[in-house]
């Protein structure tokens, strides 16, 4: 493709004037591409992509056929998600030929979880396909972040076990440089060197995770499922999930199948935290060793008064209040602030974390 036909797919039908035409590809990728963004109501007052070269009668899986032909990995994954979020072309993910033909990511996931009520069985069974498929993928990648979290810091004392974490580069080297080979500027390794870790002490502690499940949250729903069930393998640290809107349901009993947890969340509808956080903390056993974190973006339906009472009295008695206005990759919330700042006031830890960083934070909490 030339530089002349990337400037023209980016400013649109206008540009040809001065770009000049589209070869036989890049043509097929402006009729994609308009097909999408086209729907912009405020397009021809910007006077930008006002139009394409194809047939503009196209079915969404036929779309979604030239997408995967024309376009990298990443822009796929990106005009996919702006089809479902953007543009709530919701047959991405109930059209059972469409479902056949997507590559599983999160923007679908949470596609899947605002339309699964609009699904009949059989489309809800593909659907659950990219479910898992995502679940597994962040399975793989916070498992790992979160166990070394709670793996304990390295120390110098020599270890018995060998694993590759805990290998002594520099103790290695000293160890084996009589096997220096200058011929070959090498050093044979006999004696591989490792250090011991120091194990956190998780006995007897309570972790509730209080989670909003209204449909700004939904990044922080797939997440917080993903993040309680590592936390449940975890020795020693008991676990809770709680999904909340106007209702509280105790999700606790799925948490080891974050799949079938994320099939039963509805996202959308109102807010109670202050009726969640009563709920979490008649949870608590033992104050001073419970973490209580509520995911929310603190726009409160319910309460607001009752909700600074609750959290002060859980402050008040030793259990740590956590409230994140984010748990996801990304970490950057859309939030009340006001009512974020008067709990921070009365002694909760307010911000936003990835899942990595929660683990962290409640790892250095049960040191």
């Amino acid at each position: 493709m030339t530089d002349m036909e990337r400037w023209r797919l980016i400013l649109g039908e206008p540009a040809g004037a001065c770009t000049g035409g589209l070869g036989d590809k890049a043509a097929r990728q402006d009729a994609a591409l308009d097909w999408l963004y086209g729907r912009d109501g405020d397009l021809a007052e910007r006077d930008v992509r006002t139009g394409g070269t194809g047939d503009s009668v196209m079915r969404t899986v036929d779309w979604l056929d030239e997408v995967h032909q024309l376009f990298p990995r990443e822009t796929i994954e990106r005009l996919e998600r702006d089809a479902v979020e953007k543009y709530e072309i919701v047959d991405v993910v109930t059209d059972p030929a469409v479902l056949q033909r997507v590559e599983p990511n999160q923007a679908l996931l949470r596609a899947v979880l605002r339309t699964k009520h609009l699904m009949n069985p059989t489309v809800l069974a593909m659907a659950r396909r990219i479910v898992e498929a995502v679940v597994r993928q962040l399975m793989e990648k916070l498992a790992t972040e979160i166990r070394q979290s709670f793996s304990g810091a390295r120390s110098r004392r020599p270890s018995i076990h060998k694993n590759s974490r805990n290998f002594d580069f520099k103790a290695t080297i000293r160890a084996n440089l009589a096997h220096y080979r200058p011929d070959e500027q090498r050093i044979a390794i006999e004696k591989p060197k490792f250090v011991s870790r120091t194990r956190r002490h998780v006995e007897q502690w309570q972790v509730v995770l209080l989670v909003d499940q209204s449909g700004s949250m939904a990044n922080s729903v797939i997440h917080s499922a993903v993040t309680a069930s590592c936390l449940w393998s975890l020795p020693g640290l008991r676990t809770h999930l709680v999904a909340f809107d106007t209702n509280v349901v105790d999700l606790t009993s799925d948490v080891t199948d974050p799949v079938e947890l994320l099939m039963k969340v509805q996202l959308g509808g109102g807010t109670d935290i202050a009726r969640a956080v009563k709920y979490g903390a008649s949870l608590v056993d033992n104050p001073r060793r419970a973490i209580v974190a509520v995911i929310t973006d603190f726009y409160e339906g319910g309460d607001p008064e009752s909700l600074v009472r609750t959290v002060r009295r859980l402050v008040e008695q030793g259990t740590h209040v956590l409230g994140l206005a984010a748990l996801d990759e990304e970490a950057a919330p859309d939030y009340d602030r006001a009512l974020a700042q008067r709990l921070t006031n009365v002694g909760a830890h307010v911000g936003a974390m990835t899942p990595g960083q929660l683990a962290e934070f409640v790892a250095e909490k049960l040191a």
